[in-house]
């Protein structure tokens, strides 16, 4: 089957960057693209927004670069399209809690046609055609509390929920959605296809009983549920429950907690660190009492002591200096806005949410982030008496080493489209 690749000029702030080259579950979305539809696909091409699809027999699947989708997700609408044999088109409903509450918030990307929100992804039989019909595949949602609030956090007390899916398809049009597409669509689904699995497969389930009186351990902790990698070095007074992968050459020190997680290669955890819900990129180093709750660090970054990170989002090689606190909610229960895919802040559909920061930053010790502000890309941020609380979006314009003599050794490595990456001093 022929794969046809629409090339998105769409870059997702603060990171200056197309949604095809970041990380989710720290893999390069383009990446997680071909992996889920590697057993379909014999050929592929990719085309830019100015070339015109190609003239040609036999089945093919055509998508837009910005889409995250896993393989359960492709399986079923490959399955059904094909059984349809009929031109076809990913669609959703708003009844649909999944798509509602984390995928149309913020988003550009879809097209709403009657009763259907349409997705850029097709499947035809016979080579492109002008018309396709909506494919409603069903996400299998599952709804999942994640903790529960005192009535002064949000307009309604309770228990805050995810609706999980166990099949994704997901636009990245906001940093939000790169949140969603790794704790919702990642971790959360992991846990939820794999208690789904325990609830059909009794055997799996008698396995797991084995493996944990044979390894001395609690169920969470065996080695059917957390996946280590070569070369890695763990204190046996690590508490680690799974799921949770964790890549190779990996250093965990004493005392620290890893809980539904993935960590990637080369990254050092050290002493009294606490991970939960999180993915961690290849490379990373979290120095002790650091803790990240439902947070993504992509590569190559650090978050210094006694720093919390909980539902942000931070880019490549960057530096969070200690004890910075991103807060996460409004003291008073005002509906919290993000930048949306049309670089506009818009309903975020979150009652908690933390911040995002772009690649190449570098952020001082002891700052206040407010809730859902972002940093974008090559900022510096010192800590001081003037900047203490960032209230507001800090752009590059607005960085600290414009003001600084020595302000020319820190390079910009990600300006946005237009700009120049050069600076003059």
């Amino acid at each position: 089957m022929l794969k046809v690749v629409l090339v998105s000029d769409h870059v997702i702030r603060p990171f200056n960057e197309r949604a095809r080259d970041l990380r989710i579950q720290n893999m390069p979305l383009w990446l997680i693209q071909r992996d889920a539809l590697a057993p379909y696909i014999t050929r592929e091409i990719e085309l830019t927004a100015d070339e015109t699809l190609p003239s040609t027999r036999g089945p093919c699947i055509i998508y837009r670069d910005n889409l995250y989708f896993d393989p359960e997700y492709i399986a079923a609408f490959v399955h059904e399209a094909v059984r349809r044999g009929t031109a076809c088109q990913a669609a959703f409903t708003i009844d649909n809690p999944t798509f509602r509450e984390h995928a149309l918030p913020l988003s550009r990307s879809y097209t709403h046609t009657g009763d259907f929100y349409l997705a850029d992804l097709w499947y035809y039989p016979e080579g492109p055609a002008a018309e396709a019909e909506p494919l409603v595949v069903d996400t299998l949602t599952t709804e999942i509390g994640y903790y529960r609030i005192p009535a002064y956090m949000a307009t309604q007390g309770g228990e805050l929920v995810f609706q999980v899916p166990l099949r994704g398809l997901l636009a990245i049009d906001s940093w939000v959605h790169i949140f969603i597409a790794d704790v919702v669509y990642g971790v959360f689904s992991r846990g939820a296809r794999f208690e789904h699995r325990i609830a059909r497969e009794p055997f799996l389930k008698l396995g797991i009983l084995f493996s944990g009186m044979m390894e001395g351990r609690q169920v969470l902790e065996t080695g059917r549920l957390v996946q280590i990698g070569r070369g890695c070095q763990i204190d046996p007074t690590a508490v680690i429950h799974g799921p949770t992968t964790i890549g190779d050459n990996v250093t965990i020190g004493a005392g620290v907690v890893i809980e539904n997680s993935i960590i990637g290669n080369d990254v050092n955890i050290s002493q009294g660190c606490q991970v939960m819900l999180s993915v961690i990129g290849d490379g990373s180093f979290l120095p002790f009492r650091a803790a990240l709750f439902m947070t993504t660090l992509m590569e190559n970054s650090m978050v210094a002591q006694n720093t919390c990170l909980q539902m942000c989002v931070i880019g490549r090689n960057t530096f969070i200096g200690a004890g910075t606190t991103f807060t996460d909610f409004n003291l008073i229960p005002k509906p919290l806005r993000a930048l949306d895919g049309e670089e506009r802040l818009s309903p975020s559909g979150r009652s908690v949410l933390g911040g995002c920061v772009g690649h190449n930053c570098r952020l001082g010790s002891g700052l206040v982030i407010m809730p859902a502000r972002t940093i974008e890309s090559d900022v510096v941020l010192i800590g001081s008496n003037e900047r203490r609380i960032i209230e507001t979006d800090i752009r590059f314009r607005d960085s600290d080493h414009h003001r600084l003599s020595v302000g020319r050794l820190h390079t910009r490595q990600y300006p946005p489209p237009g700009a120049d990456k050069t600076e003059s001093w």
